[in-house]
C-alpha cells in the first residue's frame, strides 16, 4: 500500500497508524503540497505520473489517501494508475467494523458505511451503462443503479428506525441513572491516548485494552467508589484528526454521553511531542466544542511511566492544570481523585436535614447520595449536615432545618 496526501504540511502519521491498524502494510508515501488538491485526480497530473512510478517499484497494490475523496476523484485516480484507491474515510469505516461489538455499534457503522457508499455506487455499473439508449430512454445499467441505490436508501431507512428504538432503550436507561442523581464523569480524548487503561484504573473494571487505533467503539460505565460518593464514569469512542462528518453523525447517541456528562476527563498522552499533544488537544475539543459540550474538563496526561525528566518538566510549565497519571504503575490517580472530588465540590450545596427514625430509606439514599455526612441522634430524628448537588438538595427541602449555598431554602420545621 502507498499512502498520498495533498495536504500541505505533509504528515503520514496517523494515516499510517490508520493502515496498521486495519492490518495493512505502508510501502512507501508521496505527499504534494498545494493549496486546495486537484478536482478530477486530487493530485495534480505530474505528482500522478509519479505515484505511477512508485507504485510499479513498490509492487503495491493499493493506493490510500489521506483526506475524504469525491467519487469523481476516486474513479480517475483508480483509472490513471489501475488499482484500487481508499481514502481516510473508508479506512476509518472498515477499522469501525471491525471494533464495533455492541447491537447499536454494528447498526451505526453499517448506517455510515451505506451512507458514504451511496454516492459511488454509479461506478460499480459503468460497463453496463453503453448498452443504453440515448435520450428518453433508460438502459439496464442506468437500471440496475437505481435499483441499487433504491435498495440501499431503504436499507438506510430500516437502519434508521433500528437505532431510533436502541437509542430509545439507552434514553431510558440514562433517565435511570440521572434519576439515581449520582455525579457522572465522561472520559474523552484522542484515540489511543490510553482512556479504557485509566478507566480500568480507577474503577477496577476490565474494559478490553489495545495499542492500536479506535480499539474501544461502545460507551461503557463503570462505578468509581471514593470518599463514600459513588460516581458514574463512562468511557467513550476516542476522537482523531478530520473524523469523518458519517461517524460523527452515526455515532451522535454515543457521543451524547459526553455531552450529558457533569463532567469532562480529557486524556492526552502525555509521552507524546508537545506539538503532537497540542494538535491532538485541538482535535478533541473542536468535535466537543460542536457537539456543545460546555461543562467543567479535568486534562489528564496519561502515560507518564514513558515520560522521561526532561518532558515532566515541559508539561508542568505548559499544562499546569493537567495531571500527571500512569494506569500502570498508579503515579498521580490519588492526585486525580482528588481533582475530580474537587470538581465536584463547587457544585455541592451544604444542607442541614432532620430526618424522623421512620425515614429509613431516606436516610440510606442519602448516606449514597452524599457518601461522607455527619449525623446526630435527637428526640426528634436523625440531624444531618451533608454537602449535596442542588438538584439532589431539593428533593430533600421538606426535611430541611437549613442550607447554605446558591439557592438556599428557608428554614423548614424539620418535618416532610
Amino acid at each position: 500500500m502507498i499512502a498520498v496526501s495533498s495536504d500541505g504540511k505533509g504528515e503520514l502519521s496517523e494515516l499510517r497508524e490508520l493502515l496498521r491498524t486495519a492490518g495493512v502494510a505502508s510501502v512507501g508515501e508521496v505527499v504534494q503540497r498545494r493549496d486546495h488538491p486537484h478536482p478530477d485526480t486530487y493530485l495534480g497530473a505530474g505528482k500522478v505520473q509519479e505515484l505511477r512510478e512508485q507504485v510499479r517499484r513498490a509492487d503495491a497494490n493499493l493506493i490510500a489517501s489521506d483526506d475524504e475523496l469525491s467519487p469523481r476523484q476516486e474513479r480517475n485516480l483508480e483509472s490513471a494508475l489501475g488499482m484500487p484507491v481508499i481514502d481516510r474515510t473508508a479506512i476509518i469505516l472498515d477499522i469501525f467494523a471491525a471494533h464495533a461489538h455492541s447491537a447499536e455499534g454494528k447498526l451505526q457503522v453499517e448506517l455510515a458505511q451505506l451512507e458514504y457508499n451511496l454516492a459511488r455506487m454509479r461506478g460499480l455499473w459503468s460497463h453496463l451503462e453503453r448498452l443504453g439508449g440515448g435520450i428518453g430512454t433508460r438502459g439496464p445499467g442506468e437500471t440496475q443503479i437505481e435499483t441499487d441505490r433504491r435498495l440501499a436508501r431503504d436499507r438506510i431507512a430500516a437502519l434508521e428506525r433500528r437505532l431510533a428504538r436502541v437509542r430509545s432503550s439507552r434514553s431510558v436507561m440514562r433517565s435511570e441513572r440521572e434519576r439515581s442523581q449520582l455525579p457522572t464523569i465522561a472520559l474523552a480524548g484522542y484515540t489511543n491516548a490510553g482512556k479504557s487503561t485509566l478507566l480500568n484504573a480507577l474503577t477496577g473494571a476490565t474494559v478490553g485494552v489495545g495499542d492500536r487505533l479506535f480499539h474501544t467503539l461502545d460507551p461503557t460505565t463503570r462505578v468509581l467508589r471514593s470518599g463514600g460518593r459513588d460516581y458514574l464514569v463512562t468511557d467513550t469512542v476516542g476522537f482523531i484528526r478530520k473524523l469523518p462528518h458519517q461517524l460523527i453523525d452515526a455515532f451522535g447517541a454515543t457521543l451524547e454521553e459526553t455531552r450529558r456528562a457533569d463532567l469532562l476527563l480529557h486524556v492526552v498522552d502525555g509521552s507524546a511531542g508537545e506539538e503532537e499533544l497540542m494538535a491532538m488537544v485541538r482535535a478533541v475539543e473542536d468535535v466537543l466544542d460542536g457537539l456543545g459540550a460546555d461543562q467543567p474538563r479535568v486534562l489528564a496526561l496519561a502515560k507518564a511511566d514513558l515520560v522521561d525528566a526532561d518532558r515532566r518538566a515541559e508539561l508542568a510549565l505548559k499544562h499546569p492544570d493537567g495531571v500527571l497519571v500512569s494506569a500502570l504503575t498508579g503515579e498521580g490517580l490519588d492526585d486525580l481523585v482528588e481533582r475530580l472530588h474537587a470538581e465536584f465540590a463547587r457544585t455541592l450545596e451544604r444542607v442541614e436535614l432532620l430526618l424522623p427514625y421512620g425515614e429509613g430509606g431516606r436516610l440510606a439514599e442519602l448516606h449514597e447520595l452524599a457518601g461522607e455526612l455527619d449525623r446526630t441522634d435527637t428526640a426528634d430524628g436523625v440531624r444531618v449536615t451533608a454537602r449535596l448537588p442542588v438538584q439532589v438538595a431539593a428533593r430533600f427541602a421538606p426535611y430541611a432545618l437549613a442550607r447554605s449555598g446558591a439557592g438556599a431554602l428557608a428554614h423548614g420545621d424539620g418535618r416532610p
